[in-house]
C-alpha cells in the first residue's frame, strides 16, 4: 500500500467518538451558547468594517476612520443608527409575516454554530475549575443539522418578498430560493465526497480524521465547488440577485428599515461566518495548526491554541468573500442559473463518482498503479467522448447557419435601443453593425498660437497668407 493511500485508508478508519459531550453542568452550556453567540456578533462587527477597509484600499480611498481608533467602531455605531431610525410599516403587507421574516432569517445563521468545533474534543480545557471540550455539542450527523439550518433561514427571506405586498421584494424572494435550490444540490454533493474520506458526518470526527492531511488536499474540487456554492448561498457578490439594485431597487428588503433591515444584514454577515467556519471545519483541518507551525511545536493543538489557528482561518477566507465583491461584477441571472445547473452540479456528481470508485478500489486493495491506470482511463473516455460531442454539435449548427445563409429572420432581429435605454442581446439575437466613422486625413496639432498641422507646424492663418502670396 502507498503512502498517500495508506493515510487515507487510516483516516477512514477514524472511530466515532461521542462520549465528551453531554456531560456538562446547565451552566456550562449556557456560557459555551452565549459565546458562540457572541463570537458569531463579534466576528460580524469586525467583517463589517473590514470589508470598508479592503474594499476602501482596494479602490484607493480612506475608508472609515471616525468612530473609535482607526474607525474599527464603524460597524457598532451603524448599529445603533438603524435601531434609531423610523421603523416603517409598508400599509399592503401582512403585519405578523412582515415582522417575523427577518427573525426567521437570522436565528437559524446562529444555530449552525453548536457543532462547529473550537478544539478538540479529547483535549478538555479548564474552564471555571470544570473541564470541558472547546465545543457545544455534537451529534452523529452534524452536517446534516447544518445544513438543515442553513435551509430554514431562505424561508426569512422568501417571507419577506412575499409578506411586503410589492413588486420588486416578491422577485427577490423568488430569486433567493431559486438561487438556494440550486446550490444547495452542489453543496451536498461536496460534502458527500468529504463523507466517504472520514466516514462521519460529525464534525469533531471529520476534523479529527484530518490529522495527516487535511481534505482541502484531498479534495480540491470538492473545495472548489464548496467555496463557489457558499458566496451563493449567503446571496453575496457576484451573485446577490435577490438584492440586485440594478434591477428590484433593494430586492427582497426593499419595504424594511431600522431594526428588521438590520437583521437582515446581520443575517448575511453571520451566515457569511458560518459558511466560512464550515468550509474550515470540512477542508482546512478545522482547528489544526498549519503544517509549518505543527511540526516544530507540538503543544500546537493543545488548550486554547486551537482556537487562533480556527479564527485566522475563518478571517482568511472571509477575505476572499470580500476579494470577490471589491473585484468581480454581477453576473446575470441566467448565468447565475447555468453556473450551478449545468456546472457545479455535473461537476459535483461526476468528482463524487471518482472518489466513491478510489475508495472502493483502495477498500478491496487494489495496487496505487491499477487505480490510477482504471481511473484516469475513465476520465480520459469522458473527455474524449464530451469531445466527439461538441465536434459534432459545432458541425451542425454550422450546417444550419450555412442553410439558412441570410439576414436574421424578423422575429430575431433586435434593438438595442428599444424604449430608450440600450440594452445587451439575449442568447440567439444580433444587433446590426454600426459602421465605423471615417477617420480624418491628418491629424491636427493644438499649440500655444492655435490648431496646426503635424508636418510642417504653421498655423492656419500663416498657411492662408502663403497660399495668397503664391
Amino acid at each position: 500500500m502507498t503512502a498517500p493511500f495508506a493515510a487515507t485508508a487510516q483516516l477512514a478508519a477514524t472511530t466515532e467518538n461521542l462520549s465528551f459531550f453531554g456531560t456538562d453542568p446547565w451552566w456550562l452550556i449556557v456560557l459555551k451558547a452565549v459565546f458562540c453567540f457572541a463570537f458569531a456578533m463579534l466576528t460580524v462587527l469586525f467583517s463589517i468594517v473590514w470589508e470598508r477597509k479592503v474594499v476602501a484600499w482596494m479602490q484607493l480611498r480612506i475608508g472609515p476612520n471616525r468612530h473609535g481608533p482607526w474607525g474599527m467602531l464603524q460597524s457598532l455605531a451603524d448599529g445603533v443608527k438603524l435601531m434609531l431610525k423610523e421603523d416603517i410599516n409598508v400599509k399592503r403587507a401582512d403585519k405578523v409575516m412582515f415582522v417575523l421574516a427577518p427573525i426567521v432569517a437570522a436565528i437559524p445563521a446562529f444555530m449552525a454554530f453548536a457543532v462547529i468545533p473550537f478544539g478538540p474534543a479529547d483535549n478538555e480545557v479548564s474552564i471555571f475549575g470544570t473541564r470541558t471540550a472547546l465545543q457545544l455539542t455534537d451529534m452523529p450527523i452534524g452536517i446534516l443539522y447544518i445544513l438543515a439550518t442553513a435551509s430554514v433561514g431562505i424561508y426569512g427571506i422568501v417571507l419577506a418578498g412575499w409578506s411586503s405586498g410589492s413588486t420588486y421584494p416578491l422577485l427577490g424572494g423568488l430569486r433567493a430560493s431559486a438561487q438556494m435550490i440550486s446550490y444547495e444540490i452542489a453543496m451536498g454533493l461536496s460534502f458527500a465526497a468529504v463523507f466517504l474520506y472520514s466516514g462521519s458526518m460529525s464534525t469533531s470526527t471529520i476534523v479529527e480524521s484530518q490529522h495527516s492531511r487535511w481534505y482541502v488536499i484531498l479534495l480540491p474540487v470538492s473545495f472548489l465547488v464548496y467555496i463557489a456554492t457558499m458566496v451563493g448561498e449567503t446571496n453575496r457578490a457576484p451573485f446577490d440577485m435577490p438584492e440586485s439594485e440594478g434591477d428590484l431597487v433593494g430586492g427582497f428588503n426593499t419595504e424594511y428599515s431600522s431594526i428588521k433591515f438590520a437583521l437582515f444584514m446581520l443575517a448575511e454577515y453571520v451566515n457569511m461566518v458560518t459558511v466560512s467556519a464550515v468550509a474550515t471545519t470540512l477542508f482546512l483541518g478545522g482547528w489544526r495548526a498549519p503544517w509549518p507551525v505543527s511540526t516544530f511545536w507540538e503543544g500546537a493543538n493543545h488548550g486554547w491554541w486551537p482556537m487562533l489557528w480556527f479564527v485566522i482561518k475563518v478571517q482568511l477566507l472571509l477575505f476572499g468573500f470580500i476579494w470577490l465583491r471589491g473585484t468581480l461584477p454581477r453576473v446575470r441571472y441566467d448565468q447565475l442559473m447555468k453556473l450551478g445547473w449545468k456546472v457545479l452540479i455535473p461537476v459535483s456528481m461526476v468528482w463524487l463518482m471518482l472518489v466513491a470508485a478510489v475508495r472502493a478500489m483502495r477498500n478491496e486493495n487494489y495496487d496505487f498503479t491499477k487505480i490510477v491506470l482504471y481511473i484516469g482511463g475513465g476520465v480520459l473516455a469522458l473527455l474524449l467522448l464530451s469531445l466527439i460531442v461538441d465536434l459534432f454539435r459545432d458541425r451542425e449548427d454550422k450546417r444550419r447557419t450555412e442553410a439558412e445563409s441570410g439576414p436574421l429572420a424578423p422575429q430575431e432581429q433586435f434593438d438595442p435601443m428599444a424604449g430608450g435605454y440600450p440594452v445587451p442581446p439575449l442568447p440567439g439575437q444580433q444587433a446590426e453593425r454600426v459602421p465605423r466613422r471615417p477617420s480624418r486625413a491628418q491629424p491636427q496639432l493644438v499649440g500655444a498660437n492655435g490648431p496646426s498641422d503635424a508636418a510642417g507646424g504653421h498655423t492656419e492663418d500663416a498657411q492662408k497668407t502663403e497660399d495668397g502670396d503664391a
